[in-house]
């Protein structure tokens, strides 16, 4: 037996077994000697609240030791149920911020390294005009899609309010960029950008304790976005041909470096950098007969808004940009469609001995010479798409029929699962067995002739009709649907389950994974710039105001 001390709402020594007393058989015996309801009793040992969990956790496994001082505090119902909620959430709170950083380090890793995706879409990397770009090795490629999903993340949450969670994610995002190595992360503005979030939401939060860190985070958040974007904006100006999409965000670094020099006593630099922000923000008011008028050509407002922002108020120069805009993203559909194809007709070749993808380019080479698609798709997965070795293979006689003997073996077995599926699942839907399989040999194993035998039969035949219900003048349509349906359940290579990376599937946080996708696909170039300075006005006036108050 171990003996406890207990202090608070009683005082004395508890003989417990540690090995299997647990924490709410603990609460009921100090409530019980405490004269009150066990839900009333709060205890703490070592600094921390002890949970009850699933009730089954052991004190021993909790930590707890022979002669440990536990404190027994009293709280109402009400306050011991808002407790444990308060508990609760945090749980959950700290749970879902560890699944977001699993998901981005997983959908990064494998969208970098050419693994053949899951899903039927990539993620990849684009410049401030929207052209893909290619940044640095693997793990730098890397480094910056999981820096890039998490930010992307943190400023949805900062669109909710949820300032706190927020900056969790953009810690972690700020941590995936440090990853990358230093030359090619200074190519991009994405870092120095979330720098100015994190502050801007120690400010939101107004927590004045993070003053410190929030001065050395702007100098950052400069140095990176006057570095990336050029002397005076030069680079940005020429790649967006001349407009202003970055106004919005220094608007916003100027109203924190003022609000950081308010509080550190630099009162001249606080006014003039707030001034500045000011000037930006009278300068980023929309009209509201250059609203109207570009409206009415067949705009939203939230699109009219933003063109006109970072076009200067110029309607000519806000609407061209609108009809760029447009016919961007008509072209990005369509690579979109393009690319998903590409993923589907590589998901058919499987993957090499390194779970990589078939290069589809290197693909397309070989064909180009007169080889036949599937069997230089074969030739390259074996050699981890290695052009020279594959067509060694290729053009050796030996080689190339042992290929090709791999090939129809491949294929005699898929086939044999896809019929083997079908049978099953007709089998489930009421078919007898001996009838189903007789259909498909005289069928030679198509669905639809198969499907549509049976279905004959059933209408000649009306006691089979009978049992399973299928009205005759409607076999077309049944058997259209149950092809469909059986399909669904076959993947391309006729093998049940999915593609060949079936193996990462179960292991994959798929709604968190395409929560974090979902969230950059709508998304564009000028995502990070499209701010709504509402907020920041106010807080430049009530500066300000501050300022004149004090005669500073």
């Amino acid at each position: 037996m171990a003996k406890l001390k207990i202090a608070g709402t009683w005082a004395g020594v508890l003989e417990v077994e540690l090995e299997d007393w647990t924490v709410p058989m603990l609460r009921e015996e100090v409530a019980k000697r405490s004269n009150c309801e066990s839900n009333s009793i709060n205890l703490i040992c070592a600094g921390r609240v002890l949970k009850d969990g699933d009730g089954n956790e052991k004190l021993a496994q909790l930590g707890i030791k022979n002669n440990a001082k536990i404190l027994a505090s009293r709280v109402c119902a009400e306050e011991g149920k808002s407790l444990k909620e308060e508990l609760l959430a945090e749980d959950e709170r700290s749970r879902r911020l560890a699944r977001v950083k699993a998901a981005a380090t997983a959908l990064a890793k494998r969208h970098a390294d050419g693994s053949l995706p899951i899903e039927d879409f990539n993620i990849v990397l684009e410049d401030q005009s929207g052209k893909k770009v290619q940044l640095g090795s693997e793990t730098d490629q890397r480094a910056i899609m999981m820096g890039l999903m998490l930010h992307t993340n943190g400023k949805q949450l900062i669109k909710r309010q949820n300032y706190k969670d927020a900056l969790e994610v953009l810690a972690m995002g700020e941590e995936a960029f440090s990853l990358s190595d230093p030359k090619v992360i200074e190519l991009v503005d994405n870092p120095p950008i979330l720098q100015i979030d994190m502050v801007w939401c120690y400010f939101m939060l107004r927590d004045i304790s993070w003053l410190s860190v929030a001065g050395v985070r702007l100098e950052k958040a400069r140095e990176g976005i006057e570095r990336a974007h050029g002397k005076d904006s030069s680079r940005v100006r020429l790649l967006q041909a001349g407009r202003f999409p970055e106004l919005a965000l220094y608007l916003r670094l100027e109203l924190l470096e003022g609000v950081v020099a308010y509080h550190s006593g630099q009162f001249e630099k606080s006014r003039k950098v707030l001034a500045s922000a000011q000037g930006k923000f009278t300068q980023l008011q929309v009209p509201d007969e250059a609203l109207s008028l570009v409206m009415s050509m067949g705009f939203r407002e939230r699109d009219a808004k933003r063109a006109l922002r970072i076009s200067n108020q110029d309607v000519s120069t806000a609407v061209d940009f609108l009809v760029e805009q447009k016919a961007k993203r008509a072209q990005k559909r369509e690579e979109d469609i393009r690319q998903r194809d590409e993923i589907m007709e590589q998901k058919k070749y499987g993957t090499t001995p390194l779970k990589k993808a078939v290069d589809l380019q290197k693909l397309n080479q070989l064909v180009s010479i007169g080889f036949e698609k599937e069997l230089a798709a074969e030739a390259l997965r074996r050699n981890e798409n290695d052009a020279e070795k594959a067509l060694d293979d290729l053009t050796n006689p030996e080689t190339n029929s042992s290929i090709q003997v791999y090939i129809e073996s491949r294929k005699r077995k898929r086939q044999s699962q896809a019929v083997n599926t079908s049978v099953e699942a007709l089998v489930g839907m009421g078919f007898e067995r001996s009838r189903v399989v007789e259909a498909f040999q005289a069928a030679g194993g198509t669905m639809e002739q198969v499907l549509h035998q049976l279905l004959s039969e059933n209408a000649g035949n009306p006691t089979n009709a009978a049992s399973n219900n299928i009205p005759t003048d409607a076999a077309n349509d049944i058997a259209n649907s149950l092809v469909s349906m059986l399909n669904n359940n076959v993947d391309q290579n006729g093998e049940v389950g999915g593609p060949s990376t079936a193996g990462e599937v179960g292991d994959r946080d798929a709604e968190m994974e395409d929560e974090l996708a979902g969230e950059l696909a709508q998304g564009d170039a000028l995502s990070d710039y499209d701010l709504e300075v509402t907020k920041e006005g106010e807080a430049i006036n009530e500066y300000l105001a501050l300022l004149d108050s004090a005669g500073k």
